[in-house]
């Protein structure tokens, strides 16, 4: 017997539109690839023997010859890349069932890569190793940047062969969320016109993950306003830490503000507000700068399905309010980064100008905010050697006018350098899911060696904390990283 303690989902009370009961394909000869200690430790599952366990390795690879309770896959749509596809659905996850955690949190267990469900259309359901290895980091990397995100409970692989760009092998990662629904699901039933399904969806989604809204004296509207705080927040800390999730469709955005499904995603290595990290991705729709624009715009698309249950007037004032309440958001993450502890009517415009000066100069985003910390109040200190060496070129006249800037705002709150660098080193990472990294942890995965894949994971759950152990890990990315492609496959 397996010795995770599955129960049935709560998402099976909705009606049997919502799902469709499903059987994992199982792999040949599955294997463990990466499980996750410190997770396992999170639902009290004793990680001594959790490994040794076959038919825990059958259970999270798909390949178990039953399953109690039985399987779903969900069905949604979704606005990719802006055009409206009317049905999409889990076409390689599915549900296994809910977990409580140590606190009794519920969290539902997800297969993602165990084989073709109703909703995989043309696709075959699988999941290749070299993706699921990038999910599986960096769903933990996010968690230790206290992003909200999925999590990546174990990642099992199997010789079978999966066909993409090339002949690549299998893989299955069980992730966990509170919850899996997506923008996409009130779409899906907006659109087919099942209005009271709708309205069924969204007394779940109060009842089990916002309670305080049902007290409201618009439930519905408390709802959205909800969904779109934790939109903005995590959109604002991605920013804050250059992530780009690279396809941000509405089926891809979660009504509990989680980082879901990684695909194309990156983190910046030298900024570039344009950078697109998805080579589909043509026109750069999902390009850094564009993702605050972009979650308003899927905001906007998940309102308009809540037009019977909110009037027209309350609707519009919801979608207009959200640049403000990112920018509320974004501005604290900011003012984080850069030390300050207080609130100055000019810090969108030093924000702002700091980018600016950043752009075209091919500085390192994670080194240059984790370096900025060794910056003095005093106006004529010289720049920190670590720093300066950040520009190639030297520092350009638009930075050293900006620090002398920031400089004046530290000193107008009376910070204490000191301690500032310690709140800095805090709240700016030391270490981040670099592609190089993935790639080389990759490659070592494809010949049987998965130990960089631990060690990576161990690095980014504590990702602030400079050790001596990691020291390659904090090191820029090198040349030929710039030719890494990843496509909406990875």
């Amino acid at each position: 017997m397996h010795t995770l303690p599955l129960q049935p989902p709560r998402f099976a009370g909705l009606p049997a539109t919502f799902y469709s009961s499903v059987s994992p394909e199982p792999l040949n000869a599955p294997h463990w690839v990466a499980v996750n200690t410190g997770l396992l430790a999170e639902f009290a599952l004793p990680d001594a023997h959790f490994q040794d366990n076959a038919d825990n390795l059958a259970c999270l690879s798909g390949s178990a010859a039953h399953y109690d309770p039985q399987p779903l896959a969900t069905v949604y749509s979704g606005h990719q890349f802006g055009v409206y596809v009317p049905r999409l659905g889990d076409g390689r996850a599915l549900l296994l069932g809910d977990m409580a955690d140590r606190h009794g949190q519920l969290w539902e267990v997800q297969l993602k890569g165990a084989g073709k469900t109703p909703y995989s259309r043309f696709a075959d359901g699988r999941a290749v190793l070299r993706s699921s290895i990038r999910e599986y980091l960096c769903s933990e990397a996010m968690h230790g940047l206290g992003i909200p995100t999925t999590r990546a409970l174990t990642l099992a692989g199997s010789a079978d062969k999966v066909y993409r760009e090339e002949v690549e092998t299998a893989a299955v990662v069980t992730r966990l969320a509170p919850s899996f629904i997506r923008f996409g699901h009130f779409e899906y039933l907006f659109y087919k016109g099942r209005s009271d399904e709708l309205k069924q969806l969204a007394d779940f989604v109060i009842r089990h993950h916002y309670p305080e809204c049902a007290a409201a004296g618009q439930p519905y509207l408390a709802l959205l306003t909800q969904i779109a705080a934790r939109t903005a927040d995590t959109v604002a800390a991605w920013q804050s830490v250059g992530f780009c999730h690279g396809v941000l469709n509405t089926d891809n955005m979660s009504v509990l503000g989680l980082t879901l499904d990684y695909g194309p995603f990156g983190f910046l290595d030298a900024y570039d507000r344009r950078h697109v990290c998805n080579h589909s991705d043509r026109e750069g729709r999902y390009a850094y700068q564009a993702q605050p624009y972009i979650a308003h715009w899927n905001l906007a698309a998940l309102a308009q399905c809540f037009e019977d249950l909110v009037s027209e007037e309350d609707l519009n004032r919801f979608a207009d309010s959200f640049p403000e309440v990112f920018q509320t958001a974004y501005l604290h993450k900011m003012r984080q980064k850069l030390g300050l502890q207080t609130e100055a009517a000019e810090d969108a415009e030093l924000v702002a100008d700091l980018f600016a000066a950043l752009q075209g100069q091919n500085v390192d985003f994670t080194q240059f905010f984790r370096r900025l910390s060794q910056v003095s109040n005093a106006h004529d200190d010289p720049m920190p050697s670590e720093l300066s060496a950040l520009f190639a070129q030297g520092s350009p006249q638009p930075f050293s006018l900006w620090l002398g800037r920031y400089r004046r705002r530290l000193r107008m709150e009376n910070s204490d350098a000191a301690e500032r660098a310690r709140r800095m080193n805090r709240i700016n990472p030391m270490y981040v899911l670099r592609n190089h990294l993935a790639e080389q942890a990759i490659a070592l995965a494809k010949t049987g060696d998965f130990r960089e894949i631990e060690r990576l994971r161990r690095c980014l759950a504590d990702p602030y904390q400079e050790r001596a152990e990691f020291a390659d890990f904090a090191e820029p990315a090198p040349e030929w990283a710039a030719g890494i492609c990843i496509s909406c496959s990875s």
